[in-house]
């Protein structure tokens, strides 16, 4: 009876021990440098990943400023997952003042970048490849690649993740042709307020013209705004737009210039709140799309 006893209490205290907080795996921390990029950072990671977003909703990349709390998170980090492409000026910065040593990840690898062809950004790299659903395929994969490469035990639900979330991206894509092709040809220009739309722009057959370049930390000038203003008269375009990171009253001065009305809010280099439109990739790009076609349709 003793014996038994004993073995009750043994098997017992396993049972707890095995069950406890403690003793469990602890997921992999990492960091990943804007809100769209954590989204599929999310995506693919599940709830096998600790995951800090650096830039939030709502928030430019282009000028943001890092603070003592991203170092610590760099410094925590099993892996740090990036855009590339330029876009995250203060990242080495970051790196530096975190001392981090470990894998940064460039989720944009493999994509084949636009650069600029005119103007004062001439020669530059256009880092906005996510607005081509297509290319968020490739973002998938490569941060199922990196996760991988960081947590081999968790590879095959992150390789199962990153196929699920490649297929439902390639419905957004069609998804979004569908909607173009309904327009007619004439009617597909747009303004939007900053130069982030190239890739979007070339991939779904819209021209999208913008005051400003494809970083927000350069201001318009009086004579970019005018030759806006011709081109828009010009290419008759459809409709002017403001963004969620962008200071609205230049798309207001040009809509008062021109007559165009303001046909809504896009989300470029950011998401919405969790409550708002755009709190997801996929809701962002239908949000964005949705908002275009009404206009280019003139509804």
């Amino acid at each position: 009876m003793q014996k038994l006893t004993r073995r009750l209490l043994l098997s017992a205290a396993l049972a707890a021990g095995i069950s406890s907080p403690s003793l469990a795996a602890e997921k992999l921390k990492v960091v990943a440098s804007f809100s769209i990029l954590g989204d599929f950072v999310s995506r693919v990671g599940g709830d096998m990943i600790d995951l800090k977003t650096i830039v939030g909703p709502d928030s430019d990349t282009h000028v943001y400023e890092p603070t003592p709390d991203d170092a610590k998170a760099f410094a925590a980090a099993n892996l740090v997952v990036v855009n590339g492409l330029g876009f995250e000026g203060w990242l080495d910065r970051l790196v530096s003042a975190s001392g981090y040593k470990g894998t940064t990840a460039v989720a944009s690898d493999g994509i084949t970048p636009d650069v600029m062809a005119a103007g004062d950004e001439a020669g530059e790299t256009d880092p906005h490849a996510w607005q081509n659903a297509a290319n968020a395929i490739v973002y998938a994969i490569n941060i199922a690649k990196a996760l991988c490469a960081a947590d081999a035990a968790n590879c095959a639900s992150y390789d199962a993740n990153a196929k699920s979330y490649g297929a439902e991206l390639a419905v957004l894509d069609a998804d979004v042709k569908s909607a173009v092709a309904r327009i007619p040809q004439e009617r597909r220009t747009i303004i939007a307020s900053h130069d982030a739309f190239g890739y979007f722009a070339r991939a779904y057959g819209i021209t999208v013209l913008a005051p400003e370049g494809i970083s927000t930390d350069s201001e318009a000038s009086a004579k970019d705004v005018a030759m806006l203003i011709s081109q828009i008269r010009e290419k008759m375009a459809s409709a002017l737009f403001v963004e969620n990171i962008s200071d609205p009253r230049l798309a207001e001065q040009i809509a008062r210039e021109t007559g165009l009305t303001i046909g809504g809010e896009l989300f470029s280099d950011a998401l919405s709140a969790a409550d708002g439109p755009a709190a997801t990739y996929v809701a962002m790009m239908r949000h964005n799309i949705g908002l275009l076609a009404k206009a280019m349709a003139g509804a």
